[in-house]
């Protein structure tokens, strides 16, 4: 991982960092235990690609938490309130998401589906509101621009590794445990979060200007009301201008190409015929190998040569490497290209991610963070979240013109062009709106 400018290599080892790290992996881990793996589920169940796509709608969750982000800005977490405004609700949402894990894995997909999908709500949910809290406390707890880098690769790092033991790793223990009994093992798993939560520490600066606006403008009353609600958002197009509007649709046309193919990724190797274990393996090697490089590439890049031509790199590696996997569906399943294909998106997935998460983090105001950092990753998931509900229709309709397979490939290279919009905006903004590069 690249190393900001100024900072020491101990000072990834410092508590805080070790703190956020695992708060990154708490943030990370049920992500996909809702999406792609809940549909890989789903397949081995035999439900119809449109319901599984269908089913990925829980992710909605994700794109609108900005609609309660203003409340957790302001109001302290029922029963965990005295640990702190960041940390009581980043508890009680770890504690809805284990609690939510622990019912899907109860319910039986053929028999249960819709409490199945009810439980996958719950922890679709409760994760969005844990992300709210994590990503605000990441944000005022650091005191300087390369601070704020360093804890953003970190985070990286520990989300990064939840998705490959959640995207990987699970299918393994699948294989020989089941489903139900691995989804119980993930919700253990939370507790590296909660003790995480219990370790850190509440951010003083945020929390003064916070009790501040409280007392001064409390929820109850009209000003506060509209500060809480409003407030966010005029701070954030006072400070960026009506270049505010370019930037949130290229953040939300971004990462679509990877969410529009993400709930038929594991449907589609099983319907090709490779085994879940293969697959397992190649993600928790290959899939892990690029992941951490993409990270460290991303992070250099950013750094040297700045934020949008990161940006924009990111962008046209992630869009290649998805309309690439049309090969694999005309190929079959052929075990070296499949490994080529993993390494490589696993790489530029990284490297786009952690140079649009540091892009982010760049554009909040302290008092507001909570709320505006939710508004940009609302942005860069609400299209594809609700676009993704349809691919699984989507498939069904061009395979009764083309076949399972052309059908496959056809959906992946169409994917992948999604994302030039994006590509195209961010560079529009690099010429309009240059800023300084992003230590990260």
């Amino acid at each position: 991982m690249s190393k900001p400018s100024g900072v020491p290599l101990s000072a990834y080892f410092e508590r805080q960092n070790l703190i956020m790290l695992a708060l990154g992996f708490s943030s990370g881990l049920p992500f996909l235990l809702v999406g792609n793996t809940f549909g890989f589920w789903l397949r081995d169940e035999g439900i119809t690609l449109t319901a599984i796509g269908l089913a990925s709608g829980v992710g909605i969750a994700y794109s609108l938490k900005w609609i309660w982000a203003p409340v957790i800005d302001r109001v302290s977490a029922p029963l965990f309130g005295r640990l702190g405004r960041r940390r009581g609700w980043m508890l009680l949402a770890q504690l809805l998401i284990a609690c939510g894990l622990v019912g899907m894995a109860l319910a039986q997909p053929k028999s249960s589906l819709f409490m199945l999908v009810g439980f996958a709500a719950l922890v679709a949910f409760s994760s969005a509101t844990q992300d709210i809290v994590i990503d605000a406390w990441r944000i005022e707890t650091a005191r300087n621009k390369n601070e704020l880098g360093l804890l953003t690769s970190t985070v990286t790092l520990g989300y990064r590794v939840a998705l490959l033991a959640t995207d990987a790793l699970i299918l393994i223990l699948a294989s020989y445990l089941g489903w139900s009994a691995s989804y119980i093992l993930y919700a253990m798993l939370l507790v590296i979060g909660i003790v995480a939560c219990l370790m850190a520490k509440e951010p003083e600066g945020a929390e003064f200007v916070l009790r501040q606006k409280s007392q001064s403008m409390p929820l109850t009353s009209g000003r506060g009301l509209a500060d809480a609600i409003v407030g966010p958002f005029r701070a954030f197009f006072k400070a960026h201008g009506m270049l505010a509007l370019v930037m949130l649709l290229a953040i939300s046309l971004f990462n679509l190409p990877d969410f529009l193919r993400g709930p038929m990724v594991n449907p589609f190797y099983h319907d090709i015929g490779l085994t879940k274990s293969f697959v397992g393996s190649v993600r928790g090697t290959l899939g892990l190998i690029g992941s951490f490089c993409g990270i460290a590439a991303g992070g250099f890049v950013a750094a040297r040569f700045g934020i949008t031509k990161a940006l924009v790199a990111g962008g046209i590696m992630q869009a290649s490497f998805i309309a690439s996997f049309a090969l694999l569906a005309h190929q079959g399943p052929n075990p070296i290209l499949f490994c080529c294909l993993m390494a490589g998106d696993s790489f530029s997935t990284s490297f786009a991610g952690v140079s649009l998460v540091a892009y982010m983090s760049s554009l909040t105001s302290l008092g507001y963070t909570a709320t505006q950092y939710a508004l940009l990753t609302s942005a860069y998931t609400i299209a594809g979240k609700l676009l993704k509900t349809m691919s699984g229709a989507a498939i069904d309709l061009l395979k009764g013109s083309f076949g399972l397979m052309e059908a496959y490939a056809v959906f992946f290279i169409a994917a992948g062009l999604i994302g030039i919009p994006a590509i195209v905006l961010f560079l529009l903004l690099g010429t309009r709106y240059r800023r300084a590069p992003v230590e990260t």
